[in-house]
């Protein structure tokens, strides 16, 4: 899972953009998906983050899109019961809501044979006042932070060569949190997104991204699009690091 244990002081960003948020959530409605049974888990978040309401106005005031997983009596894994998700990244909440995780992750190549056992297990034994993060990474055709690609990837990356990838391709940076909530022992897991063009990254970041676009998992490298954008990731970095 490649978690790391995060002090409270590196718990979320301290300088959110709150118009962004709010005109995120007003242009993107299905953004915000709640079940009855978040309501108490979101007052508790929304006090934890020092603001009156619920999970929508958690979101609404932090950087992080958020989401809410509780475990239904009986059960043995944790359900997303509520997502505030203002810039996600290539998926739609109104899609997961409700899903168990390994549903939740079905599409992600590898997760059931690979992860899953883990992450039950980590969500299990997750105890109140922990802090854990985690990155993920995307390649996007655009500098929005709201993305959803309803393109194939070979017609969304056609403009991208090795010459301009550095313009026209775009990195999306995720910090991941995980943490549970005292009191009524749901689990939040935020997501920070960060957006950079390919040529804002040092010469080392270039160098390592197009060495994982390279070893992607099997399977998990065509959901992303990694063919349609590879080639001239990859020649694109060599480039800057020999200029």
């Amino acid at each position: 899972m490649g978690l790391v244990r995060l002090a409270e002081e590196e718990w979320l960003q301290p300088d959110p953009d709150l118009e962004a948020r709010r005109k995120a959530f007003a242009d993107w409605p299905e953004g915000m998906q709640l079940t009855p049974q978040v309501d108490e888990p979101g007052r508790e978040l929304a006090a934890l983050v020092g603001l009156n309401g619920s999970l929508p106005e958690a979101a609404m005031g932090s950087h992080e899109d958020m989401c809410l997983l509780t475990k239904r009596e009986g059960e043995d894994q944790y359900r997303l019961i509520g997502a505030a998700v203002a810039w996600p990244s290539d998926w739609h909440p109104k899609d997961k809501i409700g899903l168990p995780l390994r549903a939740l992750h079905a599409p992600i190549a590898g997760y059931e044979e690979q992860l899953a056992t883990g992450v039950d297990r980590f969500m299990e034994t997750l105890k109140p006042g922990a802090i854990y993060g985690r990155c993920n990474w995307f390649i996007a055709a655009t500098g929005d932070k709201q993305w959803i690609e309803a393109r194939p990837a070979a017609e969304a990356f056609a403009h991208v060569t090795p010459e301009n990838a550095g313009e026209t391709l775009f990195v999306r940076s995720e910090r991941q949190t995980l943490r549970r909530l005292p009191r009524t022992g749901a689990i939040l897991f935020t997501i920070g997104i960060y957006v950079e063009p390919l040529a804002a990254l040092s010469t080392e970041n270039l160098e390592r991204l197009a060495e994982a676009t390279q070893s992607l998992v099997a399977g998990e490298g065509d959901r992303r699009g990694a063919p349609a954008y590879a080639d001239a990731l990859i020649q694109c970095a060599a480039r800057i690091a020999q200029s």
